[in-house]
């Protein structure tokens, strides 16, 4: 198979800067070893970027454009730019949530924001505690949030920020369609296209009998599960493993136990494929399947869900990605269409499609 030509120079400073809004800094040796070029080419891409204000460069690579970096104007003379100030709430600084901060960062960036970023975690009441202490501080022009939607706590902390006296935007959550809040915008992946979009892939591959396996409580888990109950009508596929297992479990003791349990009905139902949400979960089932001399994916196919370490498994597992630096970016985007519109501009709910990404962990019955 003969090999993909280097991009050309426009392409290849594009493809530069998407990586950079998705990572947050890039290395001269990576990108000359990707690209096919020599690292002088890659330096002197770095110099054209930061020519033009969009990069700063620094030893050995280059990094998003710093408001340190004075070497090039940020804007042109005739822009005045009103600086925003905008609160940012997620549920986790770990796991999924790092890349949104990082598209959020890069929109930032661009638009003269500066983000004021509080970790939360996954309880309403926590949520609303570091929402309202950035609020209080009567400092901020918006919020970015990722609050809990459902239950009646969710709802309350739901219809709280409908209330606040400052322009709010969802990220990474879907406002239930029954709540008449006419003021919040949301930017989120659609989950429900994930789902169906795996339940497809393994039906094009000739799965029959398939599983889903998803986190509880996760906000993700129940839309994703809906796509999956759409794809089993659509293609005609029997499901017999409909799981929804503590994350906890999957970290204690009795990890082992469920893993086999799981594998087990596999072998039972003849299920040959799953969906699982998420990633450490889907490395769980896959190594322990390969413990107990399972082929993977000759015996079974799995898919992940989110595509944070999904690449790293061995063999690499097959996964849908939210496109979690998209989210962020738009998030603020948003926000800053909101803020120089004002009131009159209609709120907006915008939905993102994940991608799929096949990897070694998914096959062809026919060829198992």
């Amino acid at each position: 198979m003969t090999e993909s030509p280097a991009p050309f120079a426009v392409a290849r400073r594009e493809l530069i800067l998407d990586e950079l809004r998705r990572t947050g800094a890039v290395r001269v040796a990576d990108l000359a070893r990707r690209f096919k070029v020599t690292p002088l080419t890659i330096r002197r891409d770095m110099g054209y970027l930061a020519d033009r204000g969009l990069v700063t460069r620094v030893h050995g690579g280059a990094t998003l454009r710093s408001r340190l970096d004075t070497t090039v104007p940020t804007h042109h003379p005739g822009d005045h730019l009103q600086l925003f100030r905008v609160g940012m709430v997620v549920p986790s600084l770990n796991y999924y949530w790092p890349q949104v901060i990082t598209g959020a960062r890069a929109a930032a960036a661009e638009l003269n924001v500066q983000i004021v970023l509080r970790g939360a975690s996954y309880y309403p009441e926590d949520q609303r505690l570091q929402i309202s202490s950035l609020a209080a501080t009567g400092s901020l022009h918006g919020l970015v949030v990722a609050p809990e939607t459902s239950g009646a706590d969710g709802l309350a902390l739901l219809h709280w920020l409908d209330t606040l006296d400052v322009p709010v935007v969802l990220a990474e959550r879907r406002l239930p369609s029954t709540l008449a809040l006419t003021r919040l915008n949301s930017v989120t992946t659609n989950h429900v296209f994930g789902g169906a979009l795996a339940g497809r892939h393994l039906a094009d591959l000739g799965h029959q009998v398939v599983g889903i396996v998803t986190s509880t409580g996760s906000p993700t888990s129940g839309h994703l599960r809906r796509g999956w109950v759409r794809a089993l009508d659509d293609h005609g596929l029997s499901c017999h493993i409909d799981l929804d297992i503590e994350r906890s479990d999957l970290e204690g003791p009795r990890r082992q136990e469920i893993v086999t349990g799981i594998l087990s009905r596999c072998r039972e139902t003849g299920t040959t494929a799953l969906l699982v949400h998420s990633d450490p979960e889907a490395v769980v089932i896959q190594q322990t399947a390969l413990d107990q001399g399972w082929n993977v994916p000759g015996d079974l196919s799995i898919i992940a869900y989110d595509d944070e370490v999904a690449e790293n498994a061995e063999p690499a597992i097959t996964a849908l990605r939210p496109p979690k630096h998209e989210v962020g970016q738009l998030a603020i985007e948003m926000m800053v269409r909101r803020l120089r519109t004002g009131a009159a501009m209609s709120a907006q709910r915008t939905y993102l499609l994940p991608t799929l990404h096949r990897r070694a962990s998914t096959g062809s019955v026919t060829s198992a």
